[in-house]
Protein backbone atom coordinates (compact mmCIF):
# COMPACT_ATOMS: atom_id res chain seq x y z
CA UNK A 1 0.00 0.00 0.00
CA UNK A 2 1.90 2.87 -1.23
CA UNK A 3 1.58 6.18 0.36
CA UNK A 4 -1.30 7.92 -2.16
CA UNK A 5 -3.34 4.64 -1.57
CA UNK A 6 -3.32 4.66 1.78
CA UNK A 7 -5.71 7.93 1.51
CA UNK A 8 -7.19 9.14 4.67
CA UNK A 9 -6.12 6.25 6.79
CA UNK A 10 -3.94 8.37 8.74
CA UNK A 11 -4.44 11.92 9.58
CA UNK A 12 -1.05 13.26 8.76
CA UNK A 13 -0.34 16.93 10.16
CA UNK A 14 -0.71 19.34 7.98
CA UNK A 15 -0.76 23.18 8.00
CA UNK A 16 1.55 22.61 11.52
CA UNK A 17 -1.17 21.45 12.46
CA UNK A 18 -3.01 17.54 13.30
CA UNK A 19 -6.63 17.73 11.84
CA UNK A 20 -7.25 14.29 14.23
CA UNK A 21 -8.01 16.92 16.81
CA UNK A 22 -9.49 20.05 16.57
CA UNK A 23 -8.30 23.00 18.85
CA UNK A 24 -11.32 24.80 19.24
CA UNK A 25 -12.87 21.30 21.20
CA UNK A 26 -9.35 20.10 22.81
CA UNK A 27 -7.96 23.68 24.21
CA UNK A 28 -9.35 23.20 27.29
CA UNK A 29 -8.28 20.77 30.28
CA UNK A 30 -10.49 17.76 30.88
CA UNK A 31 -8.90 15.85 33.73
CA UNK A 32 -6.59 13.10 32.99
CA UNK A 33 -6.24 10.93 29.74
CA UNK A 34 -3.07 8.77 28.40
CA UNK A 35 -1.67 8.06 25.09
CA UNK A 36 1.33 5.69 23.98
CA UNK A 37 4.77 6.30 22.77
CA UNK A 38 6.63 4.07 20.64
CA UNK A 39 9.81 4.74 18.45
CA UNK A 40 12.23 3.03 16.16
CA UNK A 41 9.98 0.37 14.35
CA UNK A 42 12.67 0.96 11.65
CA UNK A 43 11.74 -1.83 9.30
CA UNK A 44 14.62 -3.68 7.76
CA UNK A 45 17.11 -3.02 11.18
CA UNK A 46 17.12 -6.38 12.83
CA UNK A 47 18.54 -7.99 9.22
CA UNK A 48 21.12 -5.13 9.28
CA UNK A 49 22.17 -5.64 12.41
CA UNK A 50 22.41 -9.65 12.66
CA UNK A 51 25.01 -9.13 9.32
CA UNK A 52 26.88 -6.67 11.02
CA UNK A 53 26.41 -3.91 8.33
CA UNK A 54 24.14 -1.34 9.82
CA UNK A 55 24.85 0.67 7.21
CA UNK A 56 23.06 -1.30 4.77
CA UNK A 57 19.02 -0.86 4.47
CA UNK A 58 18.17 -4.39 5.37
CA UNK A 59 16.59 -6.78 3.02
CA UNK A 60 14.14 -9.11 5.21
CA UNK A 61 11.88 -7.05 7.90
CA UNK A 62 9.64 -10.05 8.52
CA UNK A 63 10.49 -9.84 12.44
CA UNK A 64 9.57 -6.35 12.57
CA UNK A 65 6.23 -6.44 11.07
CA UNK A 66 5.27 -9.22 13.35
CA UNK A 67 6.60 -7.18 16.50
CA UNK A 68 4.58 -4.58 15.30
CA UNK A 69 1.30 -6.32 14.91
CA UNK A 70 1.65 -7.89 18.28
CA UNK A 71 1.84 -3.85 19.34
CA UNK A 72 -1.00 -2.93 17.12
CA UNK A 73 -2.70 -5.75 18.84
CA UNK A 74 -2.47 -4.65 22.04
CA UNK A 75 -3.41 -1.41 21.64
CA UNK A 76 -6.62 -2.37 19.77
CA UNK A 77 -7.45 -4.21 22.84
CA UNK A 78 -6.81 -1.18 25.47
CA UNK A 79 -10.50 0.26 27.12
CA UNK A 80 -10.53 3.04 27.24
CA UNK A 81 -8.63 3.93 24.40
CA UNK A 82 -5.72 6.17 24.51
CA UNK A 83 -6.09 9.45 22.92
CA UNK A 84 -3.40 8.88 20.42
CA UNK A 85 -0.25 6.52 19.50
CA UNK A 86 2.80 8.46 18.66
CA UNK A 87 5.97 7.21 16.94
CA UNK A 88 9.25 9.07 17.57
CA UNK A 89 11.16 8.17 14.70
CA UNK A 90 13.06 5.88 12.43
CA UNK A 91 9.80 4.50 10.94
CA UNK A 92 11.92 2.63 8.61
CA UNK A 93 15.73 1.29 8.30
CA UNK A 94 16.53 2.18 4.64
CA UNK A 95 17.78 5.98 4.49
CA UNK A 96 16.49 8.68 1.62
CA UNK A 97 17.29 6.78 -1.30
CA UNK A 98 18.54 3.71 -0.07
CA UNK A 99 16.95 0.52 -1.50
CA UNK A 100 13.81 -1.20 -0.04
CA UNK A 101 12.97 2.41 1.08
CA UNK A 102 9.29 1.80 -0.57
CA UNK A 103 8.52 -1.34 0.52
CA UNK A 104 9.63 -1.18 3.83
CA UNK A 105 6.92 2.14 3.81
CA UNK A 106 4.53 0.14 2.11
CA UNK A 107 4.76 -2.73 4.77
CA UNK A 108 4.41 -0.43 7.84
CA UNK A 109 2.14 2.02 6.31
CA UNK A 110 -0.03 -1.63 5.83
CA UNK A 111 0.23 -2.89 9.51
CA UNK A 112 -0.28 0.48 10.96
CA UNK A 113 -3.60 1.24 9.30
CA UNK A 114 -4.90 -1.98 11.39
CA UNK A 115 -4.88 0.42 14.40
CA UNK A 116 -8.19 1.07 15.85
CA UNK A 117 -9.43 4.20 14.09
CA UNK A 118 -10.41 5.99 17.71
CA UNK A 119 -6.52 5.57 17.94
CA UNK A 120 -4.91 8.25 15.60
CA UNK A 121 -1.50 8.14 15.20
CA UNK A 122 1.55 10.83 15.18
CA UNK A 123 4.64 10.71 13.40
CA UNK A 124 7.96 11.99 14.29
CA UNK A 125 10.89 11.99 11.78
CA UNK A 126 14.21 10.13 12.73
CA UNK A 127 17.44 10.02 10.91
CA UNK A 128 16.84 6.84 8.83
CA UNK A 129 13.43 8.93 7.75
CA UNK A 130 15.28 11.96 6.70
CA UNK A 131 19.00 11.47 6.55
CA UNK A 132 21.95 12.35 8.94
CA UNK A 133 22.03 15.42 7.36
CA UNK A 134 18.36 16.19 5.89
CA UNK A 135 18.06 17.74 2.89
CA UNK A 136 15.12 20.16 1.17
CA UNK A 137 14.04 16.75 -0.99
CA UNK A 138 14.21 14.50 1.85
CA UNK A 139 12.06 16.43 4.21
CA UNK A 140 9.72 16.71 1.08
CA UNK A 141 9.51 12.89 0.69
CA UNK A 142 8.46 12.83 4.77
CA UNK A 143 6.16 15.29 4.07
CA UNK A 144 4.39 13.31 1.76
CA UNK A 145 4.72 9.92 3.18
CA UNK A 146 3.88 10.98 6.85
CA UNK A 147 3.22 14.46 7.01
CA UNK A 148 4.75 17.57 8.34
CA UNK A 149 7.86 16.67 10.18
CA UNK A 150 7.39 19.58 12.94
CA UNK A 151 3.61 20.64 13.94
CA UNK A 152 1.64 21.17 17.04
CA UNK A 153 -1.71 20.05 18.09
CA UNK A 154 -4.16 20.30 21.13
CA UNK A 155 -5.66 17.41 23.49
CA UNK A 156 -7.32 18.01 26.72
CA UNK A 157 -5.82 21.02 27.66
CA UNK A 158 -2.64 19.77 26.46
CA UNK A 159 -0.51 21.43 24.13
CA UNK A 160 1.75 18.64 22.02
CA UNK A 161 4.72 20.16 20.13
CA UNK A 162 6.40 17.91 17.00
CA UNK A 163 9.92 18.73 16.46
CA UNK A 164 12.58 17.41 13.43
CA UNK A 165 15.36 16.83 15.70
CA UNK A 166 17.37 16.26 13.00
CA UNK A 167 17.51 20.26 11.76
CA UNK A 168 19.05 20.48 15.33
CA UNK A 169 21.77 17.49 14.53
CA UNK A 170 22.94 19.16 11.14
CA UNK A 171 20.63 21.52 8.97
CA UNK A 172 24.03 22.00 6.72
CA UNK A 173 22.39 21.18 3.76
CA UNK A 174 18.94 22.95 4.96
CA UNK A 175 19.70 25.64 6.72
CA UNK A 176 16.21 27.59 5.80
CA UNK A 177 14.38 25.07 7.16
CA UNK A 178 16.03 25.00 10.54
CA UNK A 179 15.55 28.80 10.44
CA UNK A 180 11.91 28.58 9.77
CA UNK A 181 11.09 25.21 12.63
CA UNK A 182 13.37 27.85 15.18
CA UNK A 183 10.87 30.59 14.83
CA UNK A 184 7.50 28.14 14.72
CA UNK A 185 9.30 26.70 18.16
CA UNK A 186 9.49 30.42 19.08
CA UNK A 187 6.12 31.10 18.43
CA UNK A 188 4.64 27.83 20.23
CA UNK A 189 6.69 28.24 23.07
CA UNK A 190 5.20 31.98 23.67
CA UNK A 191 1.65 31.08 22.67
CA UNK A 192 1.99 27.82 25.20
CA UNK A 193 2.13 30.50 28.19
CA UNK A 194 -0.35 32.71 26.45
CA UNK A 195 -3.37 30.11 26.71
CA UNK A 196 -2.24 28.76 30.02
CA UNK A 197 -1.67 25.18 29.05
CA UNK A 198 -2.43 22.82 31.54
CA UNK A 199 0.76 20.90 30.14
CA UNK A 200 3.05 21.00 27.16
CA UNK A 201 4.85 18.22 26.25
CA UNK A 202 7.70 17.79 22.94
CA UNK A 203 8.19 15.08 20.95
CA UNK A 204 11.03 14.32 19.50
CA UNK A 205 13.63 11.62 17.67
CA UNK A 206 17.34 12.41 19.41
CA UNK A 207 17.23 13.36 22.72
CA UNK A 208 19.17 16.67 24.26
CA UNK A 209 21.12 14.36 26.61
CA UNK A 210 20.50 10.31 27.26
CA UNK A 211 21.87 11.21 31.38
CA UNK A 212 23.20 14.38 31.80
CA UNK A 213 23.05 17.91 30.28
CA UNK A 214 26.69 18.07 30.60
CA UNK A 215 27.40 14.63 29.03
CA UNK A 216 30.06 14.63 26.00
CA UNK A 217 28.56 14.90 22.64
CA UNK A 218 27.94 11.62 20.87
CA UNK A 219 25.81 9.82 18.29
CA UNK A 220 22.87 9.69 20.84
CA UNK A 221 22.51 13.19 21.64
CA UNK A 222 22.28 16.64 20.20
CA UNK A 223 25.57 18.75 20.68
CA UNK A 224 26.23 20.52 23.83
CA UNK A 225 25.93 24.15 22.05
CA UNK A 226 22.45 22.66 20.73
CA UNK A 227 21.24 21.18 24.02
CA UNK A 228 21.68 24.26 26.09
CA UNK A 229 20.17 26.85 23.58
CA UNK A 230 16.88 24.57 23.83
CA UNK A 231 17.09 23.95 27.28
CA UNK A 232 17.11 27.36 27.71
CA UNK A 233 14.29 27.98 25.86
CA UNK A 234 12.35 25.67 27.23
CA UNK A 235 13.39 26.61 30.82
CA UNK A 236 12.63 30.24 30.37
CA UNK A 237 9.15 29.53 28.73
CA UNK A 238 8.16 26.86 32.23
CA UNK A 239 10.06 24.66 34.45
CA UNK A 240 10.51 21.11 32.52
CA UNK A 241 10.42 17.72 32.97
CA UNK A 242 12.81 15.77 30.54
CA UNK A 243 12.54 11.77 29.75
CA UNK A 244 14.44 10.03 26.99
CA UNK A 245 12.88 11.40 23.35
CA UNK A 246 9.89 13.68 24.81
CA UNK A 247 9.71 16.77 27.23
CA UNK A 248 7.30 18.03 29.47
CA UNK A 249 6.64 21.63 30.26
CA UNK A 250 3.90 21.85 33.16
CA UNK A 251 2.72 25.77 33.44
CA UNK A 252 0.97 25.18 36.93
CA UNK A 253 1.94 22.34 39.07
CA UNK A 254 5.39 20.81 38.13
CA UNK A 255 5.91 17.16 38.61
CA UNK A 256 9.11 16.22 37.89
CA UNK A 257 10.61 12.27 36.49
CA UNK A 258 13.74 11.55 34.75
CA UNK A 259 16.11 14.06 34.40
CA UNK A 260 15.40 17.81 35.10
CA UNK A 261 16.87 20.87 34.16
Amino acid sequence: MSAPEVGNIFHRARGRTLDAFPEEKEREWKGPFYFIQGADPQFGLMKAWSTGDCDSSGDEWGQEIRLTEQAVEAINKLNPKPKFFVLCGDLIHAMPGARWRKEQTQDLQRVLAAIHAAVPLVFVSGNHDLGNSPTAQSVAEFRETWGDDYFSFWVGGVLFLVLNSQLFYDASKCPALKEAQDRWLDEQLSVAGQRRCQHAIIFQHIPLFTQDVEEDDDYFNLAKSVRRELADKFTSAGRMRYTRRSVTIQWATVCASGCVI
